[in-house]
């Protein structure tokens, strides 16, 4: 007794393993009747639905996870592999050559460039998709629980169902005289024998009843609360799609544009280095030319504070040009003592010991662009609308735009094909970008008689007059 009593969990564990074997037999058999049909099922089809949502959306997130754990790795990856090339760079990078501090400023930003944009993606995203997929295995568990709750549920429903519909058969049972018991006992005692199997028997019918609520009990709880979560959870994962990538892109587009800034300074400290090399080479002296400025949108001036900036090599006309416009006669009128050479609405005078191009004075005959040039270049000047006013002070000479162009920064000047441009010369010459212009509209100069509104233009748009 007292070895029994030294140990009082051993009872109890028995106890609770005799049970769980007996539930675990007990469902198999339930749901060996079930599948032979034998039994019914309970069903639900719109909580099946649920349950197929969670494994499809389960999965989905897992694989998301799997991918941006690589998309991660691959990060850092080229993270080190950055790291080895523009380490390779900045070693090999002679202290006399052009840019050695700016290189291994390039080197470390980028390194750290590089740093942020992984972090961000572990500590954001991947904190984010870690949080979101925890909570499936608890749900996933509480699914399998209301599996076997239902079976044990159904087990229950159909033992007190068996025992409800063999009542009447045991009651007929008890009512026949049993030929034993009536031989044996005396008159007196078969009816306390016909009262013990009646209470026998209902006292089984309680005890199925009472198991049948307890089981009905669990199970409703635990599927009225999936019957809530799991279409949440369904829905929720909309959101968090739209959070992690809408983060994603916003660090990617962050991290490329920093790095494309760092590029072309890499880009431009090349171009210089390769410029001292070629000058070295031809024995000349070389030093490097000062950085570009960038002009005040307001006046188009030169302002000291402005960020230096590098112009781009001016664009080309449009891919398809528009053909020239047919060129004017050059008969002069009747009542003309001069002959009178029109260029693209302008009027040259030409000078008295001067006369136009022969093929130019019929109209049957067009004329071409070689003609117009040898007779403007016959003209003793060039007159702003065909009057003789001088040119304003500061202008070298005048251009024609061939082409439209639209100006893509505040410094620049917009034309359109036809628009007449007085060249100014620029107050710095070190400031002028190769193929490109300084100039302003005649035709503002007409009107205000200033040379404020200037602008630059590329060369390649325009014509000289």
């Amino acid at each position: 007794m007292a070895e029994e009593q030294g140990k009082p969990g051993k009872g109890i564990n028995t106890g609770k393993l005799a049970t769980s074997m007996q539930k675990r037999l007990s469902r198999a058999q339930e749901k060996v009747l079930q599948k032979l049909g034998k039994a019914d099922e309970t069903r639900d089809t719109a909580f099946e639905e649920g349950v197929a949502n969670f494994n499809k959306q389960m999965a989905e997130g897992t694989k998301l996870q799997k991918d941006l754990r690589a998309y991660l790795a691959a990060v850092k990856t080229m993270h080190d592999a950055s790291k080895r090339l523009q380490d390779c760079l900045a070693d090999m990078y002679e202290p006399e050559w052009f840019g050695k501090e700016e290189v291994d400023t390039i080197a470390e930003e980028t390194d750290i460039l590089w740093s942020d944009y992984h972090d961000k993606l572990a500590d954001n995203s991947m904190i984010a998709m870690d949080n979101y997929l925890a909570q499936f295995p608890d749900i996933k568990a509480r699914i399998a629980k209301r599996d076997r709750k239902m079976t044990d549920y159904d087990s229950a429903r159909h033992h007190f169902g068996s025992l409800q519909k063999g009542k009447k058969q045991d009651q007929a049972k008890i009512a026949k005289p049993m030929s034993l018991v009536e031989k044996a006992a005396p008159g007196w005692a078969q009816g306390i024998l016909s009262a013990h199997q009646i209470a026998q028997t209902n006292l089984t019918r309680n005890q199925a009843e009472e198991e049948l609520g307890r089981a009905q009990k669990v199970f409703e709880e635990i599927n009225v609360d999936l019957q809530d979560e799991l279409p949440q959870l369904w829905n929720s994962r909309v959101g968090f799609y739209v959070n992690t990538f809408q983060s994603m892109a916003g660090y990617q587009q962050r991290f490329h544009k920093d790095m494309g800034k760092l590029n072309q300074d890499l880009n431009d400290v090349m171009t210089k280095l390769d410029e001292q090399r070629l000058a070295k080479k031809a024995g000349k002296d070389w030093k490097p030319g000062p950085k570009k400025s960038e002009a005040a949108a307001a006046n188009h001036s030169v302002t000291p504070d402005a960020a230096p900036k590098t112009r781009p090599a001016p664009p080309g006309p449009a891919p398809v040009r528009p053909p020239p416009s047919p060129r004017p006669s050059l008969t002069p009128a009747p009542d003309t003592q001069q002959d009178i050479i029109l260029f693209d609405g302008e009027a040259l005078v030409p000078d008295a010991n001067t006369t136009a191009p022969s093929q130019a004075t019929t109209p049957s005959q067009p004329q071409t662009d070689t003609a117009v040039a040898a007779a403007a270049g016959a003209a003793t000047t060039a007159v702003t609308n065909g009057s003789s006013e001088a040119l304003p002070a500061g202008v070298i000479y005048k251009v024609k735009a061939m082409h439209d162009y639209a100006a893509t920064d505040g410094d620049e000047l917009e034309m359109k094909a036809g628009d007449v441009v007085l060249v100014l010369a620029w107050e710095n010459p070190d400031e002028q970008d190769d193929g490109w212009l300084m100039g302003v509209k005649e035709s503002h100069w007409l009107e205000n008689k200033d040379l404020l509104a200037k602008g630059v233009f590329p060369e390649n748009f325009t014509q000289k007059l």
